[in-house]
């Protein structure tokens, strides 16, 4: 039974997903796999800065387009992760 401003799909994702199978459960002990949504966003978030601080670093070297570029792609992606992560932790999803 949901509260009144609790997601349905937070109660979904506590009682596990329909035609989940988890092949690594039961052997030698080991705990359900879980997401690692937390490091994913960790990492988003390490990509991110790193991706502007390195970009901006290359901008004021005037460096080549392509070495101010490619990390700013970084960047981007990294922005883009962190969209998506939150937004299935907000969901309710484990991690």
């Amino acid at each position: 039974m949901t509260s009144q401003g609790e997601d349905p799909d937070q109660e979904r994702y506590r009682r596990g997903l329909p035609d989940h199978h988890d092949p690594t459960s039961g052997v030698g002990g080991a705990p359900p796999a879980r997401s690692a949504l937390t490091l994913r966003l960790i990492l988003a978030d390490v990509g991110l800065v790193a991706g502007i601080l390195l970009a901006l670093w290359a901008w004021r070297v005037d460096a080549p387009w392509w070495m101010i570029a490619l990390p700013a792609l970084l960047a981007v992606t990294a922005a883009a992760d962190l969209v998506v992560v939150i937004r299935r932790k907000r969901r309710g999803e484990p991690g």
